[in-house]
């Protein structure tokens, strides 16, 4: 049986901050937070390069692209987690790399808990197993709902 307490958080990098936050909350709850890149230093710039949070080039980092082991941590913790919750932004508004659709999908195709909170992005947020909420706390409220129901 999966522990419904494990979450990931997929979003925009520069939405890390925000979801920092988000992830106190859920703690405080008692989930467990398996987004790893949230811990920061978890950015790349086009050649693959590791990048600081301010978009910085890192002096301690390697001279190999990174951006491989990035994507394996990403892809380890979307598996572990019981719930992937991803963030959106507005349709064709976004300049991001897209990581965040690529967590989505395998939440999808590995068949977990998924819950979006934005926008429907894409078709994809349309699927009617898709949990939607406009906002943090609505996502925030069924995610408690649930765990609190496998307590009882």
């Amino acid at each position: 049986m999966s522990d419904q307490s494990l979450v990931y958080l997929a979003a925009r990098y520069s939405r890390r901050e925000e979801l920092l936050s988000y992830r106190a909350q859920l703690e405080a709850m008692g989930f467990t937070v398996t987004s790893r890149w949230l811990n920061g230093a978890h950015q790349v710039d086009n050649n693959g390069l590791q990048l600081g949070d301010d978009g910085e080039r890192l002096v301690e980092a390697c001279a190999d692209p990174i951006a491989g082991d990035f994507a394996t941590e990403d892809m380890a913790d979307v598996a572990a987690a019981y719930t992937v919750v991803a963030f959106t932004e507005p349709p064709r508004s976004s300049a991001s790399r897209g990581g965040r659709h690529v967590e989505l999908g395998m939440a999808l195709a590995w068949a977990k808990r998924v819950i979006v909170v934005g926008p429907r992005e894409n078709v994809f947020c349309w699927l009617p197993y898709v949990e939607h909420f406009d906002e943090w706390h609505g996502a925030f409220d069924a995610l408690c709902a649930v765990s609190f129901q496998e307590k009882t």
